[in-house]
Formats: structure tokens, sequence, C-alpha cells
């Protein structure tokens, strides 16, 4: 028997596909990628760079990073050809053939691929091509250390099942087939790591970065997080182990979301050290991040559009659903943290109340619905220009608030029989359970369904529509006041009243920024005063009313006028020194606070109860 095992191993490694990485020269940053075929196509072998990442829906030609390649057989070179932007294709080969790959990784971000002296990340989109044909063979992957002195004390993070390679550790991993394999980011350095189980199952978080952080409280809100978000739709079948990658430098912020992990960036300022008491802003933002990152488990990772199903990682695969996938997401990540008790009520309010702010900040809601933005993502989201904020709506922001208000609505109009959540459990069991994919039009008629409500013209409107949504009057029903002011300045994000001191009367209509030290005009907001006095983006600041203005001191001199006054902006446009007239026009009131209404009536109260669980 013993034998017998032995030899189905070894049949079983023989067929599987062998990768192995290697940070050959982290200072260069390359590593080098090395794939054995067992039985190559016998008309030529085709490999293949994926374009895109599942999850960040932009085209990014990850091919573009091999720095070279070629192909051997039995110790003997076998001619290569580059078929386009993406594949190549080796020569017949009646044995087993090895394809090498060096590729060139300085992306820091959660997409991409990193290496130097300090640490080695990796998604597999990055760094393993697939096998064409073949790609539902089985793939073990062989993570190597650098030579020393580099990585000395370096370990292994990842959700990839180990072959040989020891916990943390260097080695032999696997994955059941190639769309697996690339759903395993991989980070290697010297890590902070905790470990928990939520509902049983095992999980960790793995931290790079010179951190202080206070352990044992963030493994403790993070299971807290975790559990909540079992406890609305259940622990996927599949789910026996999750890893949190962190990567915590000085600054930096994203995510992104795998099966069985995710990758994560934030400012090590943002984790809890040992003796903080509450939760800051940037420790609720960090566990918000964490959290949409964990709902991700269900919503999109094993639930998904239908044309998702599968991915076509050659080209964009255009959807109308990502405000359900990161809208809804978006919506539960925050709620979670209320639900759970991490925050108090006054601060998930505000919370909400800071994602109104920044959709109705931008004039593109009137211009695009969550369904082009989301169709539009490959384009438009994920490639934004001067005028993004003028001409789109983001899916994430806005998705959100369409969450809330299809959940809100429900709520009051079936006297809290139904909910958001119960449409959320029903998709659950109809797609993410089966696997099948949403169709284009199944959620709408899903949440019809569930409801037994006639809302067709609500979801219309709120979905594929750019008026307003009805959030006030929504909230009102749930006993909280939804109020508007106008903003403070650059640094307010909304979400609170306004504090001491007076508002300003005029809005510029424009974001200025510092660059190499000039002031820089980057958005121009659409029939605001700089707009209407011709204000270009990328144009120099210089001077108001004659007087040279720098970043720092634009604010507090605009703050000086009022309606109607006039003056004169000096701009430099290239090399071209230009006077403009700018007349000022009255802020607009688009910030946005929320707060509990003490005289709402005992239905409202206890509608607002049950929504938020306490």
């Amino acid at each position: 028997d013993a034998e017998a095992d032995r030899a189905a191993a070894a049949a079983e490694l023989m067929s599987a596909h062998r990768y192995s990485i290697r940070p050959a020269n982290p200072a260069a940053h390359l590593f080098e990628m090395r794939l054995t075929v067992a039985s190559p196509d016998p008309g030529g072998q085709e490999f293949v760079m994926p374009a895109w990442i599942p999850g960040s829906y932009m085209v990014r030609d990850y091919a573009r990073h091999v720095v070279s390649a070629r192909a051997e057989s039995d110790g003997r070179d076998v001619d290569l050809v580059k078929l386009d932007k993406s594949r190549w294709r080796a020569a017949p080969a009646d044995r087993e053939l090895t394809l090498v790959f060096e590729i060139y990784a300085h992306d820091e971000s959660v997409r991409g691929a990193h290496l130097d002296t300090t640490h080695a990340f990796f998604n597999g989109t990055c760094v393993f091509p697939a096998v064409v044909g073949q790609e539902d063979t089985e793939c073990e992957v062989e993570i190597e250390p650098p030579e020393k002195p580099v990585g000395r004390n370096w370990r292994v993070a990842t959700s990839m099942r180990r072959k040989d390679a020891e916990q943390y550790g260097f080695g032999l991993y696997h994955a059941a087939d190639y769309d697996e394999l690339i759903d395993h980011p991989v980070e290697i350095g010297e890590l902070s790591i905790g470990e928990f189980e939520a509902n049983g199952i095992p999980h960790a978080i793995a931290i790079r970065g010179d951190t202080r952080v206070d352990m044992a409280r963030l493994c403790h809100d993070l299971q807290t997080i975790c559990e909540q978000h079992m406890s609305l739709l259940g622990a996927p079948a599949d789910l026996d182990r999750y890893l949190f990658l962190l990567n915590a430098p000085g600054a930096g912020y994203g995510g992104l979301e795998h099966r069985w992990s995710s990758a994560n960036i934030c400012s090590r300022d943002h984790l809890p050290a040992r003796g903080d008491e509450g939760v800051s802003d940037e420790y609720r933002t960090l566990l918000g991040l964490l959290s949409h990152e964990y709902f991700h488990l269900w919503n999109v990772k094993r639930m998904k559009p239908a044309v998702f199903v599968p991915y076509d990682l050659s080209q964009e695969n255009h959807t109308e659903l990502l405000w359900v996938f990161e809208g809804i997401t978006s919506y539960y990540d925050d709620l979670a943290l209320a639900r759970s008790g991490l925050i108090e009520t006054d601060s998930y309010l505000e919370l909400v109340g800071r994602t109104i702010t920044r959709v109705l900040r931008g004039a593109g809601r009137r211009r695009q619905s969550v369904a082009e933005s989301s169709f539009d993502a490959w384009t438009k989201f994920y490639k934004q220009d001067a005028n993004a904020a003028n001409a789109i709506v983001s899916y994430y922001a806005k998705g959100a608030l369409v969450a809330m208000s299809i959940d809100l609505k429900l709520r009051s109009e079936t006297n809290g029989t139904v909910t958001l959540d119960d449409v959320m459990r029903a998709a659950w069991q109809r797609w993410g359970m089966t696997g099948e994919g949403v169709p284009e039009d199944g959620f709408q008629q899903l949440c019809a369904e569930v409801s037994g409500l006639d809302i067709d013209d609500f979801l219309d409107a709120a979905v594929h529509g750019t008026g307003e949504l009805p959030l006030e009057s929504l909230l009102a029903s749930h006993g909280i006041a939804y109020q508007l002011r106008r903003s403070s300045g650059g640094k307010d994000k909304g979400g609170k009243a306004a504090g001491d001191g007076s508002l300003p009367d005029v809005w510029l209509g424009a974001d200025l920024a510092s660059r190499d030290g000039r002031t820089v005009f980057t958005i121009v907001h659409n029939d605001g005063p700089a707009e209407h006095a011709g204000v270009s983006p990328g144009d120099e600041l210089v001077a108001l009313d004659g007087l040279r203005i720098n970043f720092a001191a634009a604010e507090a001199r605009t703050r000086r006028y009022k309606p109607g006054d006039r003056s004169e902006l000096t701009v430099f446009r290239g090399d071209e020194l230009m006077s403009l007239r700018l007349l000022g026009e009255e802020a607009p009131a688009d910030t946005s606070y929320l707060v509990l209404d003490d005289e709402a009536d005992e239905s409202a109260t206890a509608r607002r109860s049950a929504w938020l669980g306490h």
C-alpha cells in the first residue's frame, strides 16, 4: 500500500504543472519563474499571461513585465515565438518542456508584484503564465528563498495549500488548477503574524512593515468582523482557512479580494498600538477595509456576474453589476462594524455622511448611473482624468447608497419583515452556493421577488437613473435626520456638523494641490466659478488680486470674499501667464451629516434598532 501511495503521488506530481518562483535579483527587482509541463501540446505548446486581475477592472497587460523568455527540453533550447502581447508558443517537444521567464517586479500595489532587498510580494497573474489547453491541470509551486544574506529572516505567507513546506516556510505548495493558482497572493519578508479562529475556522493576519501593533486586539476585532459576516450568509462550504495579508508602510491604502485571502495596504499608523483606547478614525478606516475584503468571500469571489463565469483574462469582461458586488460590499463593510459593536452608532452615521458627501461633490452623479459606471469601469473608473468628477460616479460610493436605500425601503414598506439581508441570503443560495453566474437583471428581479413589493420603478431609478436618491425620507423613516451644510475647506470630508468658526460664503469651484512647490488646479468643477473664469486643469495659481499666493494660503485668502465679489486670478498655463476674472459665487451645501432624530416616533426608532442591531 505504501508503495502504491508513493507511486500515485509520483504520478500526480509528474502530471501536475510544476512552477517555481525565485527572487533571483532583489536589488534589480527581478524574479525568475520556471514552468515545467509534463505533456506539452505535440503541435507546439502555447503559454499566456493574464491581461488583468479579478477584482481590479482594468487591462494591465502583465506580460509587459516579462524581461526575457526562453524554453528548454531535455537540456536543449527550444524555439520560443511571441505571438502577441501576452502569448508565446514553444516549438514541438516530445518530452517535458520548461518555460523560463525573468520578470520585473516593482509595483507595490495590491494588484501587482514587488521585489527588493526588504521583501517579495506577488499575485499569480503577474508571474505565472497559463498552459493553454491545460488550465484545469493541478499546479505545484516551489517558492524559493533568495540567496543570502538577503532574506535571512524571511517567512512566507499565502493561503495556498502547503505540499511539503513548513507553515510560513519556503518549499512546495499546490493549487487545484490555474484559476486557483492565481487566486493566492504571496507575501515574503519579515512578518508579524497573528492567528485566530472565526466560528472554528482558522484565520491569520500577516503584517509586513515596522509596526508596534497590538496583535491581540487586532485579532479579536477581526474575529468579531468575520463572525458578523458569517452570521449573515454562513461560512462558504470550501472556506477552511483565511489569511489577511497586510503591507503597512508609511502611507498607502487599498485592498484586493481573493477566495481564501486578501491583499491589503494601509499606513502603519492606522494599526492599533498597545495601550490605545477606543477606535481612532485611522483604525476605523483599517477595520472597514478588512471588513470590505472579507465580505467579498461571498460577494464576487463565489457569487459573481454571469459574464465572470468563467473569467476571460485576455480582455475586458463588461457587466452592469459591479455596483452590486462593490457597492453592496461597501454598504456592509462599515455596517458590520456597527452591528458587531466595534463602533458606536454616531461613528457609523459619520461614515455614511462621508459617503453621501463624496457622491454629492461630484457632478458626475447627474451624468452617469451606477449601472453605467459598472459597465465603463474598464475605461472610465479605473482610468480617471481631470474631468472624472464631472463625468462619472463611483459604483462603490453611490452603489453603497443605493444598497442602503434598497435596505431602508424594504424595511420601511414591509415593517421590517423583509430586508436587504434577506435578499442577500436568497442571492447566495441561488447563485453563490450553486456557482451559477448572476444574470444582468437577476438582482433587481430578486429584490422584487423576495420582498413581494412593486419596486421596479424605484430600482430602475436608483440603478439606471441619475437623479438623487430619496435618502432624506428613507433615513427619516428610521429615526435619522439628513442634514446638509457648506464645506469648511479642503480637509472637510463631511459626516460631522460644522465646528466652531464660520463656513466660507463662496467657493472656488475647483480643487488645488501642491506639486513641486507649485499650486496647481487639479479638478475644475462643471458650472463653478473657476470654470466660468476659464481655469483649466493643470493651470498653476500664481496670484489672487495681484498678490502672490501658495497652496497653504489659498483657502484662507478665498474665505475673505463674498458672493458677487470680483477678483483677478493670475495663472500660468504652460509657460504662458494669464489673467482671469473670477466672480464669487455662493458655496453649495454639498456636505452631509446625519444625526439621531430625537423627535422620531417609536416605530422609526424600532426600525433603526433592528437595522443597526442596537
